[in-house]
């Protein structure tokens, strides 16, 4: 007589979640996939697909907020290295681009959601990022820059960052994780172009 291996609380949860991941790794768009397509990669039985969500949009959401942790996770990391304003956005860039080299699948999600045909995600991953934009801006008023700006033109700037960061994933993705020298000169070109946003928000005068 054989026993099922009892599994944690959570388990089967995190797996359909691993599982959707890995197929987007492999090529597949997120909202291509087909629950009985998910179950069969995480290895369980369609049925239990729904103790854990009520369709695809509702795993999709909660690997956006698995995506939230690793945002606030990268936002932390930046704190904890810089020391000093001036190599805020050289280091913060680096720690996005390492992120995205080490959560590839993660990431692919992310760039497929904002241009995917859910809604639900696509708001889901605007709302990530609105509040990285937000953390963002309180952290350049802790280091008191930019305080000419408005507090709207300051979260304005702020947005622009993270919209041009995030723009940059098509081509960190699209590159291999072992072509440093590729690596590195979107680093710097990423880097380049928030400094020409910051200078002009530097000379902004807010109305």
């Amino acid at each position: 007589m054989t026993t099922q291996k009892r599994r944690r609380p959570g388990e089967t949860r995190d797996m359909l979640m691993e599982a959707a991941l890995t197929l987007v790794g492999r090529g597949r768009h997120f909202a291509s996939l087909g629950i009985r397509e998910v179950t069969r990669q995480a290895e369980v039985v369609p049925t239990s697909f729904y103790r854990h969500f009520r369709n695809m949009d509702d795993l999709g959401l909660t690997l956006v907020d698995e995506l939230g942790v690793v945002l606030r996770g990268m936002m932390r990391e930046a704190r904890a290295n810089v020391l000093h304003a001036d190599k805020l956005m050289d280091e913060s860039v680096a720690i996005f681009v390492n992120h995205v080299q080490s959560n590839r699948n993660f990431f692919t999600f992310m760039a497929q959601g904002l241009a995917g045909e859910s809604q639900a995600i696509q708001q889901g991953i605007r709302n990530e990022m609105q509040f990285f934009a937000s953390e963002l801006a309180n952290d350049l008023r802790n280091l008191r820059l930019l305080t000419h700006l408005s507090d709207e033109d300051l979260d304005m700037a702020c947005e622009l960052v993270v919209r041009t960061v995030a723009f940059s994933l098509t081509d960190i993705l699209s590159i291999s994780p072992e072509d440093e020298e590729e690596l590195t000169r979107i680093r710097r070109q990423t880097t380049r172009f928030l400094r020409m946003i910051f200078i002009g928000a530097d000379h902004w005068q807010s109305s």
